[in-house]
């Protein structure tokens, strides 16, 4: 019997190890090349593991929730089409057979109001999505009816429920409050038309009455990556903030002027996020030393202009992927890149390799309508820079010698740095450059 190893493939650049976060195929079950068989998770990313060949999956090597290295085999497949070897079951010893009867006996005697309904699976992929062996066992075993299964917000991939999710549920299947999904909140910034989607729960924006679970809630993994992240930041970098105000309003009228002929000429929706990229990588050009990383005896400068952009996961987290060699692109690439990244990301879908190799840090605080704010230095960069909601507000101008008020487009720019390396100085006229390229921006530029 011809057997092949599937190894766990190169995930991305200083990965060396993944967590298996769920099987998609049984021991005995047939796989076809390039289909989904495992599902892995490495720092903030999850991601599917296809098969390298034909077959039949006749050996698990990896339980759920351990760590596999890169390069390591995780299963083993037949590929001329044996069957798995069919294993006798055992039969029940006679206490567990007396304790069925007598639950049936129960269920018969005491009728519930609502039965649990048996679940076709095979039929639900277009209703709810993939469900993994493992999650539909545990339906089956602790008898979630279909209508229970509706009112569970998937927290996986493109809003796959997960076994977590399965568990969670479970803890909180008593309570009187009724479960709803989570809503996806739409908020309008930047005085314009646009609106910023992200993924979290009306609840937890408003002063709604939730109900609040007794004792401590586990965290999931990834917020305990990201408070890791933070703590360990905190603890390395001597940090700075510094603060300007931005008027933007030839930016944003430039924006209003041309997104329409520029999603007709280039099938892309024009942002600001872009035009703020572009601005930020022109000013690191200038001031280097934002562009690198220390280990607290030198400074070590990078070459490469890689700008991350935080952005929402489908359950509320952040996640940054990387723009790479953001000053060599024009505004067309820097949109199809960040429209690309900002949806993927939404999707769960980010490859591991596009959240490595930051330079630089960018972060939309304007997105939940925030003013200003002082972000956590993402290590090993020593800054990154917030942007604030866009708003009309009066502001005192200087025409042909005369103070005058008028309406503009102002933003607030958060700018944090490592003190180790960076002083007052630097760090302020970073940031104030940044604001001056915005203010300058060309109004007759060409798209």
């Amino acid at each position: 019997m011809a057997q092949i190893e599937i190894l766990l493939p190169a995930m991305g650049e200083g990965i060396i190890e993944a967590t298996l976060i769920s099987w998609m195929k049984n021991e005995g079950d047939s796989i076809q090349i390039d289909e989904n068989l495992i599902e892995v998770a490495t720092d903030k990313v999850n991601s599917e593991v296809p098969s390298t060949a034909n077959g039949i999956l006749i050996k698990k090597l990896y339980n759920e929730n351990d760590v596999i290295p890169v390069g390591k085999a995780f299963a083993i497949i037949s590929t001329d089409g044996d069957e798995a070897p069919a294993t006798q079951s055992e039969p029940k010893p006679i206490e567990v057979i007396e304790k069925e009867i007598e639950k049936a006996i129960e269920i018969v005697e005491n009728p519930v109001q609502e039965s649990p309904v048996s679940i076709d699976f095979s039929s639900r992929s277009n209703q709810i999505g993939f469900l993994s062996p493992l999650v539909q066992s545990i339906i089956k075993q602790e008898q979630i009816s279909e209508n229970e299964l509706s009112l569970i917000q998937g927290t996986g991939k493109e809003g796959r429920i997960t076994k977590e999710d399965i568990l969670q549920f479970l803890e909180n299947r008593g309570s009187k409050t009724e479960q709803k999904p989570a809503n996806v909140q739409n908020i309008q910034v930047n005085n314009n038309n646009d609106r910023i989607e992200f993924a979290t729960p009306i609840s937890a924006v408003k002063n709604e009455i939730v109900a609040i679970p007794e004792g401590g809630v586990p965290m999931d993994r990834m917020r305990k990556l990201i408070a890791d992240h933070m703590i360990k930041s905190i603890q390395t970098s001597a940090h700075v903030s510094s603060f300007i105000e931005a008027d933007v309003t030839n930016m944003v009228a430039w924006r209003s002027k041309n997104k329409d002929k520029f999603k007709e000429k280039y099938g892309e929706n024009l942002t600001f996020t872009p035009l703020l990229i572009e601005a930020i990588a022109l000013a690191i050009q200038e001031f280097p030393v934002l562009n690198s990383t220390t280990d607290g005896k030198s400074i070590f400068y990078k070459k490469d202009i890689n700008i991350g952009m935080a952005a929402a996961l489908p359950d509320g987290n952040l996640i940054v992927p990387v723009i790479k060699n953001a000053d060599m692109l024009n505004i067309m690439g820097l949109a199809k890149k960040v429209n690309d990244l900002g949806n993927r990301a939404k999707k769960n879908q980010l490859k591991p390799d596009e959240i490595q190799g930051g330079t630089y840090t960018m972060t939309n605080l304007g997105s939940f309508g925030n003013l200003f704010g002082t972000p956590i230095i993402n290590q090993p960069q020593v800054a990154i820079l917030g942007v604030g909601a866009i708003v009309k507000k009066p502001v005192v101008l200087t025409v042909n010698g005369q103070d005058t008020i008028a309406i503009r487009s102002m933003m607030y720019l958060s700018h944090s740095y490592d003190h180790r390396i960076i002083d007052g100085y630097v760090g302020g006229m970073f940031v104030k450059r940044v604001a001056e390229i915005l203010e300058k921006f060309d109004l007759n530029r060409s798209i």
